[in-house]
């Protein structure tokens, strides 16, 4: 059976990872609490004492306004942190899949962005989430980067649990309406990671960098009428928030955000047969995502 090491096995996708490799593979499973990834030798000395085949790395500061003020921390964890696993993944002959994110990309270009196509992030989270995306690709020739956005999941922090949360409270929320993506369900990123991980133990070499996400893209306002209609058809709320549209200057952050986020599909889906996303139907059980 195949050996695999899964890093930020806490966070929504390396949840769905674990579950789903239940019975397929011998996995090792680690969090931040077990394994700081940017901790060299202690990387180094796990890798080497379990041997994977495959490292899947799910780690990663992703609080994107946070990491304005903590640019070293993240930093560290994802840049020198996916260096580690990398080099460590390289040293016993395994590969690495390494989750990426859409925000490498300015957001300035009208058309769904390219796996080739120019990076120029905004944010410290963004820089340093390509740094991490560098540093892999120069570790070990044997890498994935899949490149993904707008994450949810019953597991864990999401934009569907806090409109959940907050249409408890309040008749009408202000969400933006100007910045443009695909919502991603965390569960169809483990099932893709995973479909990749045993394309190449069964000898892919279709290494490089990958986009997955998905479908239809969306603004964050659209995304919020979606969830609040399922939860109102599903009876998690009586009644849905007015949502007022507002735009990304009536709403300012500590990091900028693209306003497109929409990512090309059509690599994974030739090189590995992946379909995209269906972010409408992950939120047919919307009850699973209340806290």
């Amino acid at each position: 059976m195949a050996k695999f090491l899964i890093t930020g096995s806490k966070g929504q996708v390396g949840f769905q990872l674990l579950k789903q490799l239940s019975g397929k593979a011998d996995v090792l499973a680690l969090d931040r609490d077990e394994l700081d990834i940017t901790d060299k030798d202690a990387v180094l000395h796990i890798v080497e004492q379990w041997r994977p085949d495959v490292i899947i790395n799910a780690a990663a500061h992703t609080a994107v306004d946070r990491a304005e003020s903590e640019a070293e921390l993240a930093h560290q964890i994802n840049s020198v942190g996916a260096e580690n696993l990398a080099i460590a993944a390289a040293q016993v002959g395994a590969a690495i899949l390494h989750i990426s994110t859409d925000y490498v990309f300015d957001g300035t270009k009208s058309e769904p962005y390219l796996e080739n196509d120019p990076v120029c992030p905004q944010s410290v989270y963004g820089k340093t989430k390509l740094d991490g995306e560098v540093a892999v690709i120069n570790a070990n020739p044997r890498h994935i980067i899949l490149r993904t956005a707008w994450v949810f999941g019953e597991h864990g922090n999401n934009f569907v649990k806090t409109m959940l949360r907050l249409a408890q409270s309040r008749d009408e929320l202000g969400i933006v309406a100007d910045q443009f993506g695909s919502p991603t369900y965390a569960g169809d990123i483990a099932k893709a990671l995973i479909h990749i991980a045993f394309a190449i133990l069964n000898g892919s070499t279709s290494f490089g960098i990958y986009h997955f996400s998905g479908s239809p893209y969306v603004n964050w306002a659209e995304f919020a009428e979606a969830i609040f209609s399922q939860a109102v058809l599903q009876n998690v709320l009586k009644k849905a928030p007015h949502i007022k549209q507002i735009t990304t200057a009536d709403y300012p952050t500590p990091a900028k955000r693209p306003a497109n986020s929409r990512l090309d599909l059509s690599k994974i889906k030739v090189e590995f047969g992946i379909e995209t996303s269906d972010w409408r139907k992950a939120l047919e059980n919307i009850q699973a995502y209340v806290a």
